[in-house]
């Protein structure tokens, strides 16, 4: 085994693409921006199912060294079980690219490959797909997440500004390859002055029709100028959103820590399967905040306000507040409305050893897990926000988004009197 790569491969940007599956349209832009980036000397990081289906492509090298497979360990504390063991030799693995040789120089080639990348080694996250997919990306970075840089791709995309027409201009100008309002079509050079590319600028003008169905819609670049140019970022310089995430644990009745989970959207407590009303209590720091009798609460980021707990009559936030919403499920009272708590606090929630029945818990939607009579689940921000990059900045990406899928206020206006 030796450790040595080129420099080259060493220096190089490093972009973990992931794309939506069973997307054979998404994956043809996939496959042409993975190839553009390689042959530029951005080092592309796959997981496991797309560079399987890519080793059918044979304008793709997969054994080159700009093509990396992308394995992360689990990040020691979170998930269940034996995932929640500390260990130095989990959580991210190490950034440098070891190549692994046979000492027998007719099958070096053969045998030589890099070691699969771990969490600490994308410089940049790009999603092709879409909110679920991003969501997705968060869970795999529990700890510490590199930029992410959301391109359309699913059925409604309010967290994804970027139509995949310009997902590669939108790449190198996230990784600095390209200058923000720079008009000249070209690269900026590296250190040996030998990177160009003509024809790339940085305008990203998008047409209105891709603007209004960029998951589906193929269109040319002919299209793009049917409007002015849509500036990427503000003043010259790249806004990026730090979406606050919740760090939640259920805790055992005798106090043990059963899970962690981090949390882009929303924890729910519900009644799971019980024809029984949910029974709560609930404590903010440590004091008594109300008993819950309804089929579930809901605790949100700002990011997730917009999600299941505006379906339940909650607020809608802006994604800049740093805050948790507190949203009742069909509460039986009058009086019990959705509340919104400084990012601070920390939020208990537990089922009492009276309640009529066991409830459920939910991680965006997903880690189902049944708590029993005294057990709890704890609520506080993470450490670690998920940053998302935006097209212009998060004030106008959010209200356009809100305009754009949910007709935001809208109706017919009055005739002038």
């Amino acid at each position: 085994t030796t450790t040595s790569t080129s420099s080259n491969t060493a220096n190089a940007p490093a972009v973990l693409i992931l794309v939506k599956r069973d997307e054979d349209e998404l994956f043809e832009v996939a496959v042409e921006v993975i190839e553009e980036l390689m042959g530029m000397g951005v080092q592309v990081l796959v997981d496991s199912r797309l560079r399987g289906e890519l080793e059918d492509c044979e304008s793709i090298d997969t054994k080159s060294d700009m093509i990396r497979l992308f394995e992360p360990h689990p990040v020691p504390g979170f998930g269940y079980g034996d995932q929640l063991q500390d260990s130095e030799d989990d959580g991210s693995s190490s950034g440098s690219s070891t190549v692994i040789g046979n000492n027998n120089e007719d099958n070096k080639d053969k045998e030589r490959q890099l070691d699969p990348a771990g969490l600490s080694d994308p410089d940049l996250i790009v999603t092709l797909g879409g909110d679920g997919l991003l969501m997705y990306a968060a869970t795999v970075f529990s700890g510490p997440v590199p930029p992410i840089l959301p391109v359309a791709g699913g059925s409604m995309g309010f967290l994804t500004p970027f139509a995949r027409e310009e997902m590669l201009e939108a790449i190198l100008i996230s990784l600095g390859l390209i200058e923000v309002g720079d008009d000249e079509d070209e690269f900026l050079e590296g250190d040996d002055g030998s990177t160009s590319m003509d024809g790339l600028g940085s305008g990203l003008a998008l047409s209105q029709r891709a603007l209004n169905n960029m998951q589906i819609e193929a269109a040319t670049r002919d299209a793009y100028n049917e409007k002015p140019p849509l500036a990427f970022g503000n003043n010259n310089q790249i806004c990026i959103s730090m979406r606050m995430r919740l760090d939640c644990r259920i805790f055992g009745i005798d106090g043990s820590l059963r899970s962690r989970y981090a949390v882009l959207n929303e924890v729910v407590i519900d009644r799971g399967s019980s024809p029984y009303l949910a029974s709560l209590e609930c404590f903010c720091d440590d004091v008594h905040l109300t008993t819950v009798q309804a089929d579930g609460i809901i605790f949100s980021t700002p990011t997730g306000s917009t999600a299941y707990s505006m379906a339940a009559g909650g607020s809608v936030v802006h994604p800049a507040v740093p805050a948790i919403l507190v949203t009742p499920i069909c509460p039986h009272v009058l009086s019990f409305r959705s509340m919104i708590f400084p990012d601070h606090v920390v939020l208990r929630c537990y089922v009492p050893s009276d309640a009529r029945s066991t409830a459920c818990v939910h991680f965006d939607g997903k880690h189902r897990t049944e708590l029993f009579r005294g057990e709890s689940v704890e609520i506080r921000m993470s450490a670690h926000p998920v940053p998302t990059i935006n097209r212009a900045d998060h004030s106008s990406d959010w209200l356009g988004s809100l305009k754009r899928n949910f007709n935001f206020n809208t109706r017919v206006k009055q005739k002038p009197l």
